[in-house]
């Protein structure tokens, strides 16, 4: 059972189009069940429209439609469960539909398509004499339309992109607010085999490019062939087997020269070549021999990439685009020149991953989670990002292009009115005053951040400019850029974290493979682990505030007490080789702790005996007490920091640090959401630090507010029982007091 799911999964998984991948499922499904019939309803606009079937009328796929609340295939989408009749015509909800010529069947059983909590469509078996389908065969019916949603959603959403006349959106997770226009710009993506055919003007050159490109291929086949054959994995292992011997001479590889022999540029003989043999091997009978034409395809698309795009991140000059990627790390964000970044799409990565947190620093839209974008054909199209909807435009009409633009205006429009006031203290109406600091990482742009309404630094996060380099900075290096974080903060107080590594942030140079790197080798326990590593930064920190006394210091990822003594020693030892080398007394940092693991939230008062503040790390300290990946896009919707127990959690932490005069300031994102910032002021937090595009927002939103009044409405807040309802009472208090377009 389990063979024929796969094949029959691997089977549509390949299909060129939707239409021939629904003919696969439906004729292999009636063949797998031994059924006289089996159809597939796709969803479209609110109607279960009849896509392909074997054994009702041809002739009324595309014609027969219905809504969801008619007929039994609208029922089983309506209530997202199986319908297992032995007699489909007895049940009140049977409907006939003249045109698809069903009247012989009775035994029916339907199963919902579902991709993420969204119903795609409903597979349907049928057979004319009446009987109950079995548990095994409506569940082995459920596990394949479990599989197959996947597939199905992503060949809907091709489908679409192929029809210029059809609006195609794809979804996500905002994580970094904003809206931009731009050409999508692809990494990663599937390479398009339709390559145009043109002649080579120089046969030796083109030759020489074809050759390299398939060394470069080679190699990086080799190398995950070698990884997987050390891991056991031998299926996958011989897949790269596979691939490497289709490169070879005496295979594709050799056909591939030989049709640049025939006068064809390197990128023209691999489109020519590949798509002659998939049409051959699709038009075979052996199903084995059919599955091939995958094969050929994969490798045709891999040696275009490294013909067409090898080193695609150097882009044409004053080209601004919205980059279109699997995954994207902080590095390549870092690293991507600054004006020509419009936008970031990703399939993978959490609204709090690293990279999306600098995407927010950096100002630039975001959203994660979009499923499957990759296989859409978006490079170069004209794109809208709506990072506040969580929304991708493709090929959008002119007027909707008007549209945003006109969105655009009234956003630059509200965040001028913002700022006008940001040389303002941010101060409540009755009185209470609020520092708000800069969480940073780059030094670009820092004096002039620094200049609009910070009262400091709350978090430079060290990792960045370990992230930059190609090896770990020395000591000299990270003195030269320590005294530029200082001197951009202008004698104001800045809070440097020592090295927080692992998780999301790896550093290239010094990789660290786990299989929960969450709950495993970052932060403080790294560098305890490597004291080298440690003492060098904390006496490069030490070194760059000698002259000032500015600089607080951090530790990230602390669990237990012994992590807080250990550190204690290292600095004093870093304290005192500095002292001594400089021979004069230099200023002592104040030392704090980040507080994100939740049980040092129960051990505050033994922390207040050691040192002279905390931070609240907002998104670890909410992934950690909901148990939920912020990365994994299959539950980001369960990451939410308005949920009560996280926020019972940050007025448990606030009011313990004023029970023992522990200082206290929170730097996760929470703090610089409009809807967070009222809570953590009616908590009694003081002190938020956040992205510099939020400041100006926030700023202008505590000068309008009564913090007495707040403090009333969190006992509301704190007695609700999901984040919804939190939100849908922020949103009631913001609308009462016409601050309710802070949020847009």
């Amino acid at each position: 059972m389990l063979n024929t799911l796969r094949d029959i999964t691997q089977s549509v998984a390949s299909a060129n189009s939707l239409e021939t991948a629904l003919s696969l499922l439906v004729s292999q499904t009636k063949l797998a069940m031994q059924t006289h019939c089996c159809s597939i309803y796709i969803l479209e606009q609110q109607q279960l429209v009849l896509s392909a079937t074997e054994g009702l009328a041809p002739n009324s796929i595309n014609r027969v439609k219905m809504p969801l609340s008619e007929g039994l295939v609208g029922l089983a989408a309506e209530k997202e469960e199986a319908v297992n009749l032995a007699d489909a015509k007895s049940h009140p909800r049977f409907k006939l539909f003249p045109e698809v010529e069903e009247e012989e069947y009775r035994a029916f059983l339907a199963v919902p398509i579902i991709f993420q909590k969204q119903v795609v469509g409903v597979i349907v078996v049928q057979q004319p004499q009446p009987r109950q389908f079995s548990e095994n065969e409506e569940a082995f019916l459920m596990t394949l339309a479990a599989q197959l949603a996947v597939v199905v959603r992503n060949l809907k959403n091709k489908a679409a992109i192929s029809n210029v006349q059809q609006q195609v959106v794809f979804k996500g997770t905002s994580a970094s607010k904003g809206i931009a226009i731009a050409d999508g710009f692809v990494l990663g993506g599937a390479i398009s085999l339709d390559q145009p055919e043109e002649q080579a003007t120089d046969l030796a050159t083109e030759i020489q490019r074809l050759k390299a490109a398939m060394q470069r291929c080679s190699d990086i086949i080799s190398t995950l062939s070698q990884r997987f054959d050390r891991e056991n994995v031998d299926d996958v292992a011989s897949i790269f087997s596979a691939l490497q011997l289709l490169l070879g001479e005496a295979s594709l590889g050799g056909e591939y020269l030989r049709e640049v022999n025939l006068g064809w540029q390197a990128e023209s003989a691999v489109s020519r070549v590949s798509k002659r043999y998939i049409e051959q091997f699709i038009a075979m009978e052996d199903p084995y021999l059919k599955e091939r034409a995958s094969d050929i395809r994969e490798l045709g698309q891999k040696v275009l990439r490294q013909l067409i795009e090898p080193d695609k991140i150097e882009l044409a000059p004053d080209k601004s685009v919205i980059l279109v990627a699997k995954e994207v790390d902080a590095t390549l964000l870092a690293e991507f020149p600054r004006g020509k970044l419009a936008g970031i799409v990703t399939e993978l990565g959490g609204v709090n991953a690293h990279a999306a947190i600098l995407a927010r620093a950096l100002g630039v839209p975001a959203i994660v989670g979009v499923d499957q974008v990759l296989s859409a054909d978006v490079d170069n199209k004209k794109l809208v990002l709506n990072a506040n909807s969580g929304q991708l435009l493709i090929s959008p009409s002119d007027a909707i292009i008007h549209e945003y633009l006109c969105l655009i205006s009234e956003s630059k429009a509200q965040q001028r009115q913002f700022s006008a006031e940001i040389s303002l203290p941010a101060e409540t109406l009755d009185g209470q005053r609020i520092q708000l600091y800069l969480n940073a990482g780059l030094l670009s742009g820092l004096s002039t951040d620094m200049a609009e309404g910070a009262d400091g630094i709350g978090l430079y996060r060290t990792e960045i400019p370990f992230m930059l380099h190609q090896r770990f900075p020395s000591e000299l290096e990270q003195v030269q850029v320590y005294k530029q974080v200082l001197s951009a903060a202008r004698d104001r107080p800045v809070v440097m974290r020592t090295l927080d590594v692992g998780g999301d942030k790896p550093l290239p140079y010094f990789p660290i493979t786990e299989d929960n790197p969450f709950l495993g080798w970052r932060g403080i326990r790294l560098s305890l682990d490597h004291p080298e590593l440690f003492l060098m930064q904390l006496r490069a920190m030490l070194t760059a505030n000698a002259d000032s006394s500015q600089l607080q210091i951090l530790l990230p990822m602390v669990s237990n007490l012994d992590e807080i003594d250990r550190t204690l020693l290292y600095l004093e030892q870093a304290y005192s080789e500095l002292t001594e080398e400089l021979a004069r007394e230099i200023p002592k940092p104040k030392i704090g702790v980040m507080l994100e693991v939740p049980s040092l939230l129960f051990q505050l008062e033994d922390v207040a005996k050691r040192v002279d503040f905390v931070s609240v790390g907002s998104n670890d300290l909410t992934q950690y007490l909901l148990a939920v990946d912020r990365n994994n896009p299959s539950v980001s919707s369960l990451f939410d920091s308005f949920h009560p127990g996280v926020l019972r959690a940050l007025k448990w932490t606030i009011t313990d640090c004023n029970r023992f005069q522990l200082d206290a300031s929170i730097c996760g994102e929470l703090a610089g959401e409009p809807m967070g910032a009222l809570l953590l002021v009616a908590m009694g937090y003081e002190k938020l630090s956040m992205n510099q595009g939020s400041i100006a927002r926030i700023n202008y939103l505590l000068r309008r507010i009564n913090k007495a009044e707040l403090e009333r409405l969190l006992d509301q807040v704190l007695s609700l029982s999901n984040g919804e309802q939190v939100r849908q009472l922020l949103n009631q208090y913001l609308q009462q007091r016409n601050l309710l377009s802070i949020l847009d």
